[in-house]
């Protein structure tokens, strides 16, 4: 029997984060509509009445006839007819179009019974308010199918129908934010690319649409037991949310029903052949607790699969498994810095009031297929393999340059905000390497910002003082980044010539959680303003944590609920709305 509940699931998914996506253009309230036609009543009244008085009103001893304030009137009548059908949709149409209809005949009898004759005009008036009316109305209704196409596009995959990476991420987001458990499972065709170099796209595409057929049939039907919900994320890769189960037992059945899935030959073009798909997954919130840790560890144990070329196709993500994919990734991070595709988003900084402070430069990387690789994922393995500093660089160079000409084009008073890991830190020549980016750039020193995290206190103290005194004696800014997750000494911090100091987000996830998180964030607060130090809260995401963090002090935001990482482009508009 069909479980109508689960097939109707990927629905209202989607429909939540089209909602999401695109804020949906509201009706005005009732009492305007109703406002609308009272005056729109009142003015036609007076209309009827004016036009058929032959009284006149003096002014500056000049008598002018009322009918002549008739047309007036009707222009105000039309014009109310007008926005009731730019706003009010189908019931506004309805509405206007059956007071235009109904007012002809009336004038026409006016004219004809009463000798009104100067009510002709209004004849022409209301039947050109009536082509009006029908333009905006269908006009209104042919944008609507296009916007909900454009919408129904930003959360589907077009070749499959299934939703996307981006309907998956708001899910996997919702999902952690209300701490509900969840399995995510990394899925990968195998031998795929053989598929396209015999078959040429085509053939390629019609696997993928069967492939997505016989999994969707699966989680539309509730056929596993679990609450499904399967997405392709690119090429021949796809993803599974499974909710709902009571073990880990349960979820390998499901996983293995949907690799048993692909057991039954495929068809294309009269060619049958088998096919088969690896299948990685971890557990929230037993194996991660964030979207990155999450995708890493399932995308290891996938990938693990793949290299051993196990009869096994189904693989749970353990903490050994992604030691094994360490030399992978670190070849792919120097093909990326040999091929330069390491690339930066701009994250805003916001004060309480929303006035751009500045922007924070993220590392970003590609693949050498154009797939993205996880900040998460490759920043570790950067800084262990000894890639960090030049992985730094090229995002120093290219942020800096970027906002240096952002600067110098519209005197935005804007600071860019630079993460130095530890290693880059502390190799020989770290602040000649600022010096330069300064030179280089144009970027005014008291608008750059070096950001140094808590643990430098403990490794390295002497330097790492000596380094970041010699960058505060150019002018440059200094943030003590994740403050609160080491175990520095207060007294080393305050020895430090910061001017900036960034909560961790970790806090502010917990902030309204209970009283001693936000008497915690709140220390942290007052023990920079004792030092002198602005504080800047990370990672805060919703309006609560906002208002919380208002209410406390803090002096600077940055995070998605005024802003996520934006490329470039993007991030100039945002200077530019600035400044108006």
């Amino acid at each position: 029997m069909k479980n109508t509940g689960v097939e109707n699931h990927t629905k209202l998914v989607l429909e939540e984060t089209l909602d999401r996506l695109y804020s949906k253009k509201s009706e005005a309230s009732s009492w305007v509509f109703v406002l609308l036609v009272i005056i729109y009543l009142a003015a036609t009244c007076i209309v009827s009445v004016s036009a058929a008085s032959a009284a006149g009103i003096s002014i500056n001893n000049r008598t002018i006839p009322v009918y002549t304030f008739a047309g007036v009137f009707t222009s105000l009548a039309n014009m109310c007819v007008l926005i009731i059908t730019m706003y009010f949709g189908k019931k506004g149409f309805a509405t206007s179009l059956t007071f235009l209809l109904v007012q002809i005949p009336l004038i026409i009898v006016n004219i004809i019974v009463n000798h009104v004759f100067t009510s002709i005009p209004g004849i022409f008036s209301n039947v050109l308010t009536i082509v009006a009316v029908c333009i905006i109305y269908f006009s209104n209704k042919k944008i609507a199918l296009v916007q909900k196409e454009l919408r129904n596009q930003a959360v589907t995959d077009i070749l499959t129908g299934l939703p996307n990476w981006y309907a998956v991420t708001e899910l996997i987001n919702a999902l952690i934010a209300r701490k509900i458990p969840f399995a995510n499972v990394t899925i990968n065709l195998n031998g795929f690319k053989n598929i396209n170099d015999t078959m040429g796209f085509d053939g390629g595409n019609q696997v993928l649409k069967e492939v997505a057929r016989r999994w969707k049939k699966i989680a539309d039907t509730g056929a596993s037991g679990t609450l499904d919900f399967i997405t392709r994320l690119s090429s021949d890769e796809f993803c599974l949310i499974i909710r709902r189960y009571k073990s880990e037992e349960d979820v390998y059945k499901t996983v293995k029903m949907y690799a048993d899935a692909m057991k039954e030959s495929f068809s294309v073009f009269g060619c049958d052949f088998k096919m088969s798909a690896s299948f990685g997954y971890s557990i929230y919130p037993d194996d991660a607790e964030t979207i990155d840790q999450l995708v890493i560890a399932s995308n290891c144990a996938m990938k693990n699969i793949k290299q051993e070329s196990s009869s096994n196709h189904i693989l749970r993500y353990t903490p050994d498994i992604l030691e094994d994919n360490t030399f992978e990734l670190e070849g792919k991070i120097r093909t990326a810095i040999e091929n330069d595709t390491v690339f930066y988003m701009l994250q805003p900084q916001f004060d309480m009031d929303h006035k751009l402070r500045g922007f924070e430069a993220l590392a970003r990387m590609k693949d050498e297929n154009g797939n993205f690789i996880s900040p998460g994922e490759f920043i570790p393995i950067a800084e262990k393999c000894g890639l960090i500093d030049k992985l730094d660089g090229i995002v120093f160079r290219k942020a800096a340059s970027y906002v240096g000409n952002l600067i110098a084009d519209t005197g935005a008073e804007i600071i860019l905000s630079l993460n130095v890991s530890v290693r880059h830190l502390m190799m020989t020549g770290f602040t000649e390497e600022i010096r330069s980016l300064l030179t280089d750039s144009k970027i005014p020193p008291s608008q750059l910002e070096i950001e140094v995290t808590e643990s430098i206190m403990i490794e390295s103290m002497e330097k790492a003082k000596h380094s970041v005194e010699e960058i505060r004696n150019m002018g440059v800014q200094i943030a003590i980044d994740d403050f609160g997750t080491g175990y520095s000494s207060l007294s080393y911090i305050n020895s430090m010539p910061a001017t900036l100091l960034k909560i961790d987000k970790s806090f502010i996830d917990d902030i309204n959680k209970d009283d001693k998180s936000k008497a915690y964030v709140q220390t942290i607060i007052s023990l920079g303003h004792i030092m002198g130090l602005d504080v800047i809260s990370e990672g805060v995401e919703d309006e609560s944590q906002l208002t919380t963090l208002k209410e406390i002090g803090c002096d600077l935001v940055q995070g998605y609920v005024w802003g996520r990482p934006l490329p470039p482009e993007e991030a100039q508009k945002v200077v530019m709305d600035s400044l108006k």
